[in-house]
């Protein structure tokens, strides 16, 4: 039998991680959607009580990476205490010796350093009791594993997670394909929520490429939650995934389906590259979501209609090859957009410089292992 699906516990017992620099951007969202007891920390957010939260939120958060469920947590200052640490959980409601099982560890500030140890250690607790008990082990699988665990080990205290949402959040499962350096769809999602954008104004991309901002745009907008497109979650994999679970999955399903709105949000997307805009439209139909994109230069951007807001990830050399002259006739064709409030996530300090002003807001966040800075201007 499983556990539970709503036991009470005082402390969240949720953790929903997130790119870093965007934690704020994942509390609020937590928030919004009414979820219980946030609390914002390094690398992520804690929340929820119950498993239920954590199904749901596998649905429903647009902004997080994963969401976690802690087990256990406990001082675990040398190897033999973190395997005791381990094989006290009763790991028979989560893995059987049918299923297969990753581990994946990270240590700050511990005597354990070598996070590959930690994990081997934690597996060796998970499947010695499972042979002990029945007589055989579950097998070890990297690359698509039944059950992921993750170890966090900090000052010699360990936290053991189950990985509900199995995999990350960011692939939504509607970007069959991608341009050059593409834009993870959660740090799409945080960063529309970090520049200010209401969901009601127009809403532009003038370097949209394959067209992540855009779509992600448009799917909040409607309020199209981001798992309704994922086949399978991680929990929808452990042993006590059972018929019972199985039809509050599906609950939830429907009543976060039940929340989709009409489209009415005008939303654009350009592109110099014909290319990129022919995969931005093909995204936009897998993700049953409605964009304008068009091919054109932000060069000849003009605004036209109400103000809006442009949110927009140009190419800042990493992988893209970019000039002082794109940013330079970027930063006059934003000037131009009077009215609006333009957001620029710059991965280079010369985006910062052609604007020739202080940004009204900025938050630092990472694209991967690039340290950028989102830039907002509201525009005379």
């Amino acid at each position: 039998m499983p556990p539970p699906l709503a036991p009470s516990k005082p402390e969240p017992i949720l953790f929903a991680t997130a790119a870093r620099g965007t934690e704020g951007a994942v509390r609020d969202e937590l928030r919004d959607l009414g979820f219980r007891g946030v609390r914002a920390d390094r690398g992520g957010v804690h929340f929820g009580r119950s498993l239920d939260e954590g199904y749901r939120a596998c649905l429903e958060l647009r902004t997080a990476l994963r969401v976690l469920y802690r087990l256990s947590s406990f001082d675990a200052p040398t190897g033999e205490a973190l395997y005791e640490g381990v094989a006290a959980i009763d790991w028979s409601p989560w893995i059987t010796p049918s299923h297969t099982l990753a581990v994946r560890a990270v240590s700050h500030g511990s005597a354990l350093t070598h996070s590959q140890f930690v994990a081997q250690k934690t597996k060796d607790a998970i499947v010695d009791q499972l042979r002990a008990r029945l007589g055989t082990r579950p097998s070890v699988d990297l690359d698509d594993p039944d059950v992921t665990l993750f170890v966090h080990l900090a000052r010699d205290r360990a936290t053991v997670y189950l990985d509900v949402s199995g995999g990350s959040l960011h692939r939504r499962g509607w970007r069959a394909r991608a341009g050059e350096a593409p834009i993870k769809e959660s740090l799409a999602a945080a960063i529309l929520r970090l520049s200010g954008w209401d969901r009601r104004r127009p809403l532009l991309d003038p370097l949209c490429g394959s067209g992540t901002i855009a779509i992600e745009a448009a799917l909040w907008s409607r309020s199209i939650a981001p798992g309704l497109s994922r086949e399978r979650f991680g929990f929808e994999r452990w042993a006590c995934h059972d018929e019972a679970t199985a039809r509050r999955a599906a609950e939830l399903r429907e009543q976060v389906e039940a929340k989709i709105t009409p489209g009415v949000t005008a939303i654009r997307g350009s592109d110099v590259d014909a290319d990129a805009i022919a995969l931005a439209c093909d995204n936009a139909v897998a993700a049953g979501v409605r964009v304008d994109f068009q091919r054109g230069s932000v060069r000849d951007l003009v605004a036209e209609g109400e103000p809006g807001m442009v949110v927009t990830n140009p190419p800042y050399g990493e992988r893209i090859g970019a000039t002082d002259e794109l940013y330079r006739d970027m930063a006059k064709a934003f000037i131009r957009m009077r009215g609006w409030r333009v957001a620029i996530l710059a991965g280079t300090p010369a985006i910062g410089r052609a604007m020739r002003r202080r940004p009204d807001m900025e938050h630092t966040v990472f694209n991967g292992d690039i340290e950028c800075r989102l830039l907002v201007y509201d525009m005379p």
